[in-house]
């Protein structure tokens, strides 16, 4: 009996490592037509190497982007048009941050940090959807691609680099 909850634990502490072993975020359901802190958590580096940059792609829905600056590390923001107009406090916004870059640091794959930025979830985003953060984390020469989004009907445990994603929420 011991050596079937010996096995048991066994696999739990597996699963349990391997949830956890791509980036992900903290908060993983937003309401739409909200503020959404989004903590990127990066648990480990690229096959042993220290990760020294941190790049998320912002989906189209995802406005008024500002990140946290990081010590150590150079923040940069990529901005272009949107696909559409969105309102935000009354005004028209056409155009907005759609990467942020954390690069020049180093994480040691030892350890285990946080990325942060806050951004408005516009209210026509669908409702009971999932929304997808795509990441690429460098390390020293390599780089992990955190951007698989699962096709309709495909399960999300089956993707080898899944993206980072957020449960849309109705609106409060």
């Amino acid at each position: 009996m011991n050596k079937y909850l010996l096995s048991a634990a066994a696999l739990f502490v597996l699963g349990t490592s391997a949830a956890f072993a791509h980036i992900t975020l903290e908060t993983q359901e937003a309401a739409v037509g909200s503020t959404y802190k989004a903590v990127l958590r990066v648990p480990h580096g690229c096959d042993g190497k220290a990760t020294t940059a941190v790049r998320v792609q912002i989906p189209e829905g995802v406005i008024a982007v500002k990140p946290m600056p990081k010590p150590g590390w150079t923040l940069q923001t990529k901005k272009g048009k949107y696909e559409k107009s969105y309102q935000l406090y009354g005004q028209a916004v056409t155009d907005g941050v759609q990467e942020v870059d954390w690069s020049g640091g180093s994480l040691p794959d030892e350890f285990y940090d946080e990325f942060v930025f806050r951004a408005t979830l516009t209210a026509d985003l669908p409702v009971g959807q999932k929304l997808y953060f795509p990441v690429v984390q460098e390390c020293d020469g390599a780089a992990d691609r955190w951007i698989e989004i699962p096709a309709a009907g495909q399960d999300e445990d089956a993707l080898e680099n899944p993206a980072p994603g957020i449960k849309l929420l109705p609106k409060k």
